[in-house]
């Protein structure tokens, strides 16, 4: 069967430039629709955090308010979440994980990952396992790429340089209000690690496939994102 780990963060705020603790944790839609979608392709997922911390939903990402005003999509969110509460309250060590074991990894994000997968050098050693074999997958979506931001080879240089990605822009973290009070911006980082980053419109569905690399910028890429990592799971050598 084929495996996938995904990686959540377990951050419950992210610290602001000015110290301000800022609640936070993973973005439910990010994570719910590619977790469905794995799933109902049969793929056998395997739930990780950083030091095997329970992961929470940022409490915002369970607003209608940032879901369109659709109380449905949000009921359906929160129904998901209950289904699979077993599997997020006993998620495996990150530390412990051998990626041998994995043909994918997958990052949802939320503002989580910024605090705890930026710097977690499990989670740059599993991506440096992982990219640069054709028979593996690596997928992301919105801030999940911070995580790709500490990777780098044996000759120290970024892994992710060269490579041709998206993720939550610059506009879109202005936008949500909270671009003034950031430590630093994803897009800005992802850049100036030689990354050729690919933003779309804001808000709107947006996915970049590059070999076996496949990031989404923003929520509503969620659902485009998995598809593509399923099809390459399919496609691989």
């Amino acid at each position: 069967m084929t495996s996938l780990l995904m990686v959540l963060s377990g951050a419950r705020t992210w610290t602001l430039r000015d110290g301000t603790a800022h609640p936070t944790g993973f973005w439910a839609e990010e994570f719910v629709v590619p977790h469905r979608r794995f799933v109902d392709a049969g793929i056998d997922v395997t739930i990780a955090t950083p030091d095997g911390a329970v992961p929470v939903a940022d409490h915002n990402s369970l607003s209608a308010a940032m879901n369109d005003g659709d109380t449905a999509k949000v009921d359906d969110l929160r129904a998901y979440l209950d289904e699979v509460r077993d599997q997020l309250a006993h998620p495996v060590p990150l530390e412990s994980v051998d990626p041998a074991d994995f043909d994918a990894v997958f990052i949802p994000g939320g503002h989580g990952p910024m605090e705890d997968l930026t710097t977690n050098p499990s989670m740059a050693s599993i991506l440096g396992h992982l990219l640069d074999d054709p028979t593996k997958v690596v997928g992301s979506v919105c801030h999940g790429p911070a995580s790709f931001l500490t990777a780098v080879r044996a000759d120290g240089s970024p892994l992710f340089e060269g490579r041709h990605l998206t993720a939550f822009t610059d506009e879109e973290e202005t936008q949500g209000g909270l671009a003034d009070r950031a430590p630093w911006l994803l897009e800005d980082r992802l850049r100036e690690l030689g990354a050729k980053f690919d933003a779309g419109p804001a808000w709107a569905p947006h996915v970049i496939v590059d070999g076996n690399l496949i990031t989404g910028q923003n929520p509503a890429s969620s659902a485009d994102a998995a598809q593509a990592v399923v099809a390459a799971l399919v496609e691989r050598p």
